[in-house]
C-alpha cells in the first residue's frame, strides 16, 4: 500500500491563454506539511490517436510536417477532441480528416496522461479496420498530411529505429502491437 498521498488544490488561475491549450499556475497544499506550494500545469482538451488497419493488414500513416521538432514526421492520425465530442468520433473523425479512410468501428486500447508533469487531459487511443477510402475535401491551410500504408510487421522495427519518433504515437502503436500479437485482431473486422 502507497503512503504517498494527493496534495489539495487551493486556488488556480490562467496565466496565458492560446488556441491549443491554457497555461496556468495553481497553489497546492502539500498532504505532508499542510504548506502551500505553487506550480505550473498545461489545461488542454483530450488527445486521440487510431490506428487504422487495412484489409491487407497495414496501418494508415501519414508523414506531416511538425512545427515543434521542424521536420517531418511519421505518425498515426491523431488529434485533439472537440468540446462535448466523444473520444471514439473524435479518432474516426482524425482519421478522414487527415487520410481519407473511413474506421468502421474504432476499439479502444485504453487512457493515458500524455505527462502527468505538466499536462491535466488525457490520449484516448484506438484502433480499427478501414471500410472505405473517401477523399479529403476540406483541406486546411496549416496542415498537409501524406498516407502511407505500413505493414503491422514493419512497425517494431519502425519503433525500434525511431523511424516513428512521437512519443504518444510510439506508446498507442506499442499497445496496439501488444493487443495485436496477443488476440490477432484481424477476426474483429
Amino acid at each position: 500500500m502507497t503512503k504517498i498521498k494527493n496534495w489539495t488544490r487551493k486556488e488556480s488561475q490562467v496565466l496565458q491563454k492560446t488556441r491549443i491549450f491554457d497555461f496556468c499556475e495553481a497553489a497546492d497544499v502539500s498532504p505532508y506539511t499542510e504548506k502551500e506550494h505553487r506550480f505550473v500545469f498545461i489545461d488542454s482538451l483530450n488527445w486521440v490517436n487510431l490506428v487504422p488497419i487495412t484489409e491487407h493488414n497495414e496501418v494508415v500513416m501519414i508523414r506531416q510536417y511538425r512545427h515543434g521538432s521542424q521536420r517531418v514526421t511519421l505518425e498515426i492520425p491523431g488529434g485533439m477532441v472537440d468540446a462535448g465530442e466523444e473520444p471514439r468520433k473524435a479518432a474516426a473523425r482524425e482519421c478522414h480528416e487527415e487520410t481519407g479512410y473511413v474506421v468502421k468501428k474504432p476499439y479502444s486500447l485504453g487512457e493515458l496522461n500524455p505527462n502527468p508533469a505538466l499536462f491535466n487531459n488525457s490520449l484516448h487511443t484506438f484502433y480499427g479496420h478501414v471500410s472505405e477510402y473517401r477523399p479529403i475535401t476540406n483541406h486546411s491551410e496549416t496542415e498537409k498530411t501524406e498516407v502511407e500504408l505500413v505493414p503491422i510487421d514493419r512497425l517494431r522495427p519502425l519503433l525500434l529505429d525511431a523511424t516513428i519518433e512521437h512519443a504518444l504515437v510510439c506508446a498507442t502503436l506499442w499497445r496496439f502491437l501488444d493487443r495485436w500479437q496477443q488476440e490477432k485482431l484481424s477476426v474483429e473486422r
